[in-house]
């Protein structure tokens, strides 16, 4: 009769607190999306309930005005099909990562018609993005089914002081001149 090893479960973690926020570095949650004008909807929904559980409220206004955008332009690109949204703290960053199923063009001018319509449609975040002294970018996905991969990195103290003092977003004529200076 042979014998067999029994390994032991995992001890399960400690539980925290109640009332103690999770750690950061733990904040790492992605979902998938329907590829349609909801999808930016549930995007905003997802973002602002995850900000809030890790007590980042702060970050609410900037990164959910990010993720709705990011899923929004996905879903143009990308019409029809799931979108991917990832969102990761690391290095005091939000980082918001949106995947969609659009594959880049083989062909030059096609290729570069459609890298002038995504940046278009990201004219917004970028505007945001900026405002928090963040970066973004999009590219060829590294996921399996390719696609295009578009990213927001939001530093933690530029986004948690993107409506300044007053607490209120840029309106209007200010706005307009904003977005004008994002070209």
């Amino acid at each position: 009769m042979s014998v067999h090893p029994f390994t032991a479960c995992p001890v399960s973690p400690p539980e925290t607190t109640v009332g103690e926020p999770p750690a950061l570095d733990t904040l790492a949650c992605s979902l998938t999306v329907p590829g349609e004008p909801l999808g930016a909807q549930v995007a905003r929904a997802a973002v602002r309930a995850v900000l809030r559980a890790y007590r980042l409220d702060p970050l609410e206004p900037a990164a959910v005005q990010v993720a709705g955008e990011l899923v929004a332009a996905a879903w143009m690109s990308d019409p029809g099909r799931s979108l991917y949204l990832s969102v990761r703290y690391r290095d005091d960053a939000l980082r918001l990562t949106a995947y969609d199923g659009h594959a880049p063009h083989a062909h030059p001018r096609l290729a570069a018609h459609c890298e002038a319509r995504r940046r278009a449609a990201l004219r917004l975040m970028a505007a945001v993005v900026r405002s928090c002294g963040g970066a973004w970018g999009f590219g060829e996905s590294r996921e399996p089914g390719g696609g295009t991969r578009t990213w927001a990195s939001l530093p933690r103290a530029g986004a948690a002081a993107y409506l300044g003092p007053g607490g209120r977003q840029l309106q209007g004529e200010t706005a307009s001149r904003w977005l004008a200076a994002s070209d």
